[in-house]
Protein backbone atom coordinates (compact mmCIF):
# COMPACT_ATOMS: atom_id res chain seq x y z
CA UNK A 1 0.00 0.00 0.00
CA UNK A 2 1.42 3.55 -1.10
CA UNK A 3 1.93 5.69 2.28
CA UNK A 4 -0.68 8.44 1.94
CA UNK A 5 0.46 11.39 -0.22
CA UNK A 6 3.45 9.57 -1.83
CA UNK A 7 3.28 8.66 -5.78
CA UNK A 8 2.55 5.49 -6.35
CA UNK A 9 5.71 4.25 -8.34
CA UNK A 10 4.07 0.68 -9.05
CA UNK A 11 1.36 2.97 -11.23
CA UNK A 12 4.44 4.06 -13.90
CA UNK A 13 6.85 1.85 -13.72
CA UNK A 14 6.01 0.22 -17.17
CA UNK A 15 5.93 3.58 -18.61
CA UNK A 16 8.89 4.93 -16.44
CA UNK A 17 11.67 4.48 -19.16
CA UNK A 18 9.84 5.99 -21.82
CA UNK A 19 10.61 9.84 -20.87
CA UNK A 20 14.23 10.20 -23.12
CA UNK A 21 15.31 12.75 -20.04
CA UNK A 22 14.91 10.02 -17.32
CA UNK A 23 17.61 8.21 -19.58
CA UNK A 24 19.78 11.18 -20.32
CA UNK A 25 19.79 11.97 -16.66
CA UNK A 26 20.65 8.71 -15.60
CA UNK A 27 23.86 8.30 -17.91
CA UNK A 28 24.54 12.10 -17.10
CA UNK A 29 24.65 10.88 -13.23
CA UNK A 30 26.78 8.03 -13.74
CA UNK A 31 29.35 9.98 -16.10
CA UNK A 32 29.65 12.09 -12.82
CA UNK A 33 30.13 9.63 -10.47
CA UNK A 34 32.68 7.63 -12.30
CA UNK A 35 34.47 10.82 -12.76
CA UNK A 36 34.47 11.69 -9.03
CA UNK A 37 34.48 7.80 -7.06
CA UNK A 38 36.86 5.64 -8.25
CA UNK A 39 35.25 2.50 -8.90
CA UNK A 40 36.90 -0.56 -9.61
CA UNK A 41 35.76 -4.18 -10.05
CA UNK A 42 36.73 -4.96 -6.27
CA UNK A 43 33.19 -2.95 -5.34
CA UNK A 44 30.56 -4.44 -4.01
CA UNK A 45 27.50 -1.45 -4.57
CA UNK A 46 24.07 -0.78 -3.69
CA UNK A 47 22.09 1.73 -5.84
CA UNK A 48 19.13 3.02 -3.44
CA UNK A 49 15.98 3.86 -5.08
CA UNK A 50 16.98 2.17 -7.85
CA UNK A 51 13.24 3.02 -9.70
CA UNK A 52 13.93 0.96 -13.26
CA UNK A 53 17.12 0.19 -12.64
CA UNK A 54 18.90 2.94 -15.05
CA UNK A 55 22.00 4.24 -12.62
CA UNK A 56 22.06 0.51 -11.45
CA UNK A 57 22.66 -0.87 -14.65
CA UNK A 58 25.05 2.10 -15.90
CA UNK A 59 27.63 1.10 -13.24
CA UNK A 60 27.10 -2.28 -13.38
CA UNK A 61 30.34 -2.81 -15.66
CA UNK A 62 32.43 -0.69 -13.74
CA UNK A 63 31.74 -2.88 -10.43
CA UNK A 64 31.99 -6.36 -8.65
CA UNK A 65 28.36 -6.33 -7.56
CA UNK A 66 25.38 -3.94 -7.69
CA UNK A 67 22.28 -4.31 -6.13
CA UNK A 68 19.06 -2.40 -7.22
CA UNK A 69 16.66 -1.20 -4.13
CA UNK A 70 13.51 0.17 -4.03
CA UNK A 71 10.52 0.63 -2.10
CA UNK A 72 8.37 0.04 -5.22
CA UNK A 73 7.84 -3.53 -6.16
CA UNK A 74 6.69 -2.54 -9.79
CA UNK A 75 9.67 -0.45 -10.08
CA UNK A 76 11.70 -3.82 -9.39
CA UNK A 77 10.15 -5.88 -11.50
CA UNK A 78 10.81 -3.68 -14.55
CA UNK A 79 15.00 -3.98 -13.51
CA UNK A 80 14.34 -7.74 -13.23
CA UNK A 81 13.00 -8.17 -16.34
CA UNK A 82 16.31 -6.35 -17.94
CA UNK A 83 18.32 -8.64 -15.75
CA UNK A 84 16.92 -11.75 -17.03
CA UNK A 85 16.73 -10.45 -20.83
CA UNK A 86 20.34 -9.31 -20.14
CA UNK A 87 21.06 -12.06 -18.16
CA UNK A 88 23.00 -9.96 -16.03
CA UNK A 89 25.12 -12.27 -13.64
CA UNK A 90 26.36 -9.52 -10.89
CA UNK A 91 22.81 -7.53 -10.57
CA UNK A 92 20.32 -8.28 -7.72
CA UNK A 93 17.02 -6.71 -6.60
CA UNK A 94 15.87 -5.91 -3.31
CA UNK A 95 12.33 -4.34 -2.07
CA UNK A 96 14.25 -2.28 0.53
CA UNK A 97 12.43 1.09 2.75
CA UNK A 98 15.37 2.46 4.94
CA UNK A 99 12.33 5.35 5.85
CA UNK A 100 11.16 2.01 8.02
CA UNK A 101 14.41 1.97 9.48
CA UNK A 102 15.26 -1.38 8.19
CA UNK A 103 18.84 -2.62 8.13
CA UNK A 104 20.56 -3.40 4.85
CA UNK A 105 21.95 -6.20 6.92
CA UNK A 106 25.42 -6.31 5.10
CA UNK A 107 28.24 -3.18 4.23
CA UNK A 108 28.86 -2.07 0.76
CA UNK A 109 31.99 -0.72 -0.85
CA UNK A 110 29.52 2.44 -2.93
CA UNK A 111 25.99 3.20 -2.00
CA UNK A 112 24.52 5.32 -4.92
CA UNK A 113 21.43 7.19 -4.57
CA UNK A 114 20.13 9.60 -7.66
CA UNK A 115 16.68 11.82 -7.70
CA UNK A 116 15.16 9.93 -4.29
CA UNK A 117 16.47 12.21 -1.49
CA UNK A 118 13.38 15.25 -2.78
CA UNK A 119 10.94 12.03 -1.60
CA UNK A 120 12.22 11.45 1.59
CA UNK A 121 10.56 13.01 4.68
CA UNK A 122 14.00 12.99 6.77
CA UNK A 123 16.89 13.50 4.76
CA UNK A 124 19.77 13.47 7.00
CA UNK A 125 18.56 10.55 8.85
CA UNK A 126 18.35 8.48 5.40
CA UNK A 127 22.12 9.67 4.51
CA UNK A 128 23.23 8.33 8.00
CA UNK A 129 21.52 4.75 7.13
CA UNK A 130 23.45 4.69 3.75
CA UNK A 131 26.48 6.29 5.35
CA UNK A 132 26.02 3.32 8.06
CA UNK A 133 26.03 0.73 5.67
CA UNK A 134 29.61 1.71 4.22
CA UNK A 135 32.62 -0.38 4.43
CA UNK A 136 35.38 1.32 5.40
CA UNK A 137 37.11 3.04 2.81
CA UNK A 138 33.69 3.17 0.95
CA UNK A 139 31.74 5.53 -0.69
CA UNK A 140 28.78 7.79 -1.01
CA UNK A 141 27.66 9.14 -4.02
CA UNK A 142 23.78 10.83 -3.88
CA UNK A 143 22.33 13.11 -6.96
CA UNK A 144 19.71 15.03 -6.52
CA UNK A 145 18.04 18.39 -7.31
CA UNK A 146 19.84 21.46 -6.56
CA UNK A 147 17.29 23.75 -4.57
CA UNK A 148 14.78 25.15 -7.09
CA UNK A 149 10.97 27.20 -7.22
CA UNK A 150 9.00 23.63 -6.61
CA UNK A 151 8.38 23.99 -10.98
CA UNK A 152 10.54 21.16 -11.47
CA UNK A 153 8.13 18.09 -11.22
CA UNK A 154 4.70 18.34 -13.34
CA UNK A 155 2.63 15.81 -11.05
CA UNK A 156 4.23 17.26 -6.91
CA UNK A 157 2.71 14.46 -5.51
CA UNK A 158 5.26 12.91 -2.99
CA UNK A 159 7.41 15.52 -3.79
CA UNK A 160 8.59 16.51 -0.02
CA UNK A 161 11.83 18.97 -0.82
CA UNK A 162 12.03 21.23 -4.05
CA UNK A 163 16.09 20.23 -3.91
CA UNK A 164 18.88 21.17 -1.76
CA UNK A 165 21.39 23.43 -1.16
CA UNK A 166 25.17 22.07 -1.72
CA UNK A 167 25.85 23.26 1.99
CA UNK A 168 23.30 21.06 3.31
CA UNK A 169 24.37 18.34 1.32
CA UNK A 170 27.89 18.63 2.43
CA UNK A 171 27.03 19.58 6.53
CA UNK A 172 25.14 16.22 6.17
CA UNK A 173 27.67 14.30 4.60
CA UNK A 174 30.32 15.27 7.24
CA UNK A 175 28.38 15.03 9.89
CA UNK A 176 28.08 11.24 9.01
CA UNK A 177 31.87 11.00 9.53
CA UNK A 178 32.46 11.10 5.81
CA UNK A 179 35.61 13.14 4.77
CA UNK A 180 36.99 14.41 1.13
CA UNK A 181 33.17 15.42 0.59
CA UNK A 182 32.55 17.80 -2.51
CA UNK A 183 29.61 18.53 -4.42
CA UNK A 184 29.38 18.80 -7.77
CA UNK A 185 27.05 19.49 -10.66
CA UNK A 186 26.36 15.91 -12.32
CA UNK A 187 23.62 17.45 -14.77
CA UNK A 188 21.23 19.74 -16.52
CA UNK A 189 17.95 19.10 -16.78
CA UNK A 190 16.37 21.06 -19.49
CA UNK A 191 12.22 21.70 -19.65
CA UNK A 192 10.07 23.44 -20.48
CA UNK A 193 9.28 27.05 -20.33
CA UNK A 194 12.79 27.77 -20.39
CA UNK A 195 13.52 25.78 -17.08
CA UNK A 196 17.30 24.82 -16.38
CA UNK A 197 17.21 22.40 -13.55
CA UNK A 198 20.68 21.60 -12.34
CA UNK A 199 21.01 17.97 -10.37
CA UNK A 200 23.54 17.78 -8.01
CA UNK A 201 26.50 14.88 -7.06
CA UNK A 202 27.42 15.06 -3.68
CA UNK A 203 30.16 12.53 -2.97
CA UNK A 204 31.84 11.42 0.42
CA UNK A 205 34.36 8.81 1.51
CA UNK A 206 34.22 6.80 4.63
CA UNK A 207 37.33 6.64 6.64
CA UNK A 208 39.66 3.15 6.08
Amino acid sequence: MVKEGRRDFDAVAQQWDQEPRRQKLAEDVVAAIRKEVPLSKEMNALDYGCGSGLVTLGLRPYVKSITGADSSQGMLDVLNAKIRQGELGNVETRLLDLEERVNLRRRYDLIVSSMTMHHVDDVAALIGALSDGLRRGGWLAIADLKAEDGSFHDNPTGVLHAGFEPSFLKSVFESCGLSTVRVVTAAVVDKSNDRHNQVLLCVGRKEG
